[in-house]
């Protein structure tokens, strides 16, 4: 889901809600570039917690607080908007994982090198999965090369040891895997999918309401943690 379409879901009025992501996009990014705080749009960043230390630079930014000052508080409120819709996400920035596995000091140094394997999706987590499902999970998809390592339970959720299990992990297709990811699907313990009311167009990402998965007992707990804190029901 957009920024714009979160918004609207949200019960913004149409015109706050592309003032809102206008700004985001538009202003804001830019003089964020201008300023060297970052090289692309802020719409590309998916880490509310990388987004929280870049809005304190960019509120401090000349630019913006004439501007803000100008608009009423508009841009202000456009930065906090965006800052509720990254929380609702599942906080996935792979650098800072890696950033905290590295300082993590009761890890040795075989250990970090296991565990950055996993949250990069390769390694021996990977190599579990592939064995394990032999194809995607859902599809049937059977090139490994095209399949992606996903944790059920996400790894910020995680302790080093479910990180490891292959029981907390689907092997998926590209768009299944980011669908689950960010919550956007679940699964029932029976296996049946779920689809949140907030993905649109689920067809157009080959998702299927008539999907399901099979899972095992030893699967339940990982996937009961996703469906009741990682899924979007609302």
């Amino acid at each position: 889901m957009t920024f714009k379409e979160w918004l609207k879901h949200r019960g913004l009025a149409q015109t706050t809600a592309h003032n809102y992501d206008h700004a985001i996009s538009s202003s804001l990014s830019r003089w964020a570039m201008d300023g060297g705080l970052i090289e692309g749009p802020l719409t590309s960043i998916q880490s509310n917690g990388r987004f929280k230390l870049l809005e304190e630079k960019i509120r401090k930014l000349p630019t913006f607080r004439d501007n803000d000052r100008r608009g009423h508080g508009m841009y202000g409120s456009a930065l906090n908007k965006f800052a509720e819709y990254l929380e609702e996400g599942f906080d996935t920035d792979i650098e800072d994982d890696i950033d905290a596995i590295i300082s993590e000091d009761a890890l040795s140094e075989t250990e970090k090198s296991n565990v950055l394997k996993t949250r990069i999706g390769q390694g021996g987590f990977r190599q579990k999965l592939i064995n394990y499902w032999g194809c995607c999970a859902v599809t049937g998809y059977k090139d490994p090369t095209l399949l992606v390592a996903s944790h059920i339970k996400p790894w910020r959720a995680a302790s080093n040891s479910e990180r490891l299990d292959h029981f907390n992990g689907l092997l998926l297709i590209p768009t299944i895997d980011k669908a689950f990811d960010s919550g956007f699907i679940t699964f029932e313990t029976s296996g049946e999918i779920v689809l949140s009311p907030l993905l649109e167009n689920p067809e157009i990402l080959g998702i299927d309401p008539k999907m399901g998965i099979s899972l095992e007992k030893s699967h339940k707990g990982y996937m009961d943690f996703h469906r009741e804190v990682v899924f979007r029901s609302t």
